[in-house]
């Protein structure tokens, strides 16, 4: 496996007058092209920030962020831009659809920012779900408008996809659906997916993960045997 994340002794400062609070610092990590990996450590270690950092939707303090070939830490704005919107895409645990469009019109969304895509019909049928390709947000149970927002991060066909507590607002039998949706993107399509959690659990479906504390990454640890997420006894 090549590797497609590197982060070379990362920090991140964020400072609100003069209040100084550092979020991270010295993270060393690398993912490889195609992994699952999942992020684990309590509230207020850095998760989010770590997450944030990946995407390109902030930017590091100090040290270097690699993607493939290219560092990360060096790009201007407009390259970063072009980066969020051909290389990433994001799920977050509340689903940010558009009331207003039904499944099929809040996956094509994207091409509507000028990002090429495919098929939008394609991307729901990837999630199972094109029987619902004229439903409105509110007309679906919250675990099909998580596969929705899944189908519209696939639908750009990103390399490297985000996803922040997906699972966080859903009971259990929804969420490992969602989780075996995630886990197929890296196992059958060779997507790295990087997954950010509090539940411990999830570690048993990750090729990777990363524990972090105080801001800082203190452990990595490779999974020989990951679970299917269906296998999860939660």
């Amino acid at each position: 496996m090549s590797v497609l994340i590197k982060f070379e002794n990362v920090g991140k400062i964020y400072r609100t007058g003069s209040v100084v609070y550092e979020a991270l610092h010295d993270v060393n990590l690398e993912i490889d092209e195609g992994e699952l990996a999942v992020i684990l450590g309590p509230s207020g270690a850095g998760k989010s920030t770590l997450l944030n950092l990946l995407g390109g939707l902030d930017a590091a303090t100090s040290g270097k962020i690699f993607f493939s070939t290219e560092e990360l830490t060096s790009f201007d704005d407009a390259r970063l831009g072009r980066f969020r919107a051909l290389d990433v895409g994001i799920i977050f645990q509340f689903y940010n659809l558009v009331p207003t469009l039904t499944a099929l019109e809040n996956v094509a969304l994207m091409e509507e920012l000028g990002i090429k895509i495919m098929d939008p019909l394609k991307a729901l049928e990837m999630v199972g779900l094109a029987d619902k390709k004229g439903s409105f947000p509110s007309q679906m149970s919250g675990g099909q408008q998580q596969r929705i927002s899944i189908a519209r991060a696939l639908a750009k066909q990103p390399r490297l996809l985000l996803c922040d507590e997906p699972t966080g607002a859903l009971d259990t039998n929804t969420g490992r659906e969602v989780l075996k949706i995630l886990q197929d993107q890296s196992r059958v399509h060779n997507k790295t997916v990087v997954m950010v959690t509090h539940n411990s659990l999830f570690a048993e479906v990750a090729d990777k993960v990363i524990y972090v504390k105080n801001g800082t990454v203190v452990e990595v640890k490779k999974n020989e045997s990951p679970k299917d997420a269906f296998d999860l006894d939660w």
